[in-house]
């Protein structure tokens, strides 16, 4: 009887131990493991900041699934925003802006304090086959020219 009671006695001291140690090492993991990310949007053509763009964050799995959840970040005046406590890992950034093309990219967070810059691009000019031309000409059996989709105005 004496024997099963220390036996008894030594595992649950080593199941606390063992506890103990990986719920101080989980702690640590997650006290290391968030990043301040701080993020610069700037007009690709001319650097001015571009204020009120949205800057969305998705998390990203291991095989490059991007989650359901996220979350989405205003500019200031001077294209600038920041969050905070995000965890390492990939992350899906996207940015939107009034008059700029869309931009999209991953980034691996593993640093506590990132500065990621990003360039908007005006649109380019597009092209369609759809729409004819005002004077349609004899169709010869040459290809039409396609006729091209004017940008939105520069802001």
């Amino acid at each position: 009887m004496g024997r099963m009671k220390s036996t008894c006695v030594s595992v649950a001291v080593v199941v606390v131990f063992l506890t103990l140690s990986l719920t101080a090492k989980d702690k640590k993991n997650s006290e290391q493991s968030l990043a301040n990310l701080h993020f610069s949007v700037i007009k690709d053509d001319n650097g001015k900041p571009v204020r009120n763009a949205s800057v969305i964050l998705h998390p990203v799995d291991k095989d490059g699934r991007q989650s359901n959840s996220g979350y989405q970040l205003k500019t200031d005046l001077e294209g600038r925003t920041e969050s905070e406590g995000v965890p390492y890992g990939k992350l899906r950034v996207q940015v939107i802006a009034h008059g700029f093309q869309t931009f999209g990219e991953d980034y691996d967070i593993n640093q506590p304090n990132m500065d990621i810059d990003i360039r908007l691009k005006r649109p380019q000019q597009q092209f369609t086959i759809y729409d004819k031309p005002a004077a349609a000409k004899k169709d010869d059996g040459s290809p039409q020219q396609a006729t091209p989709v004017q940008p939105p105005p520069k802001q």
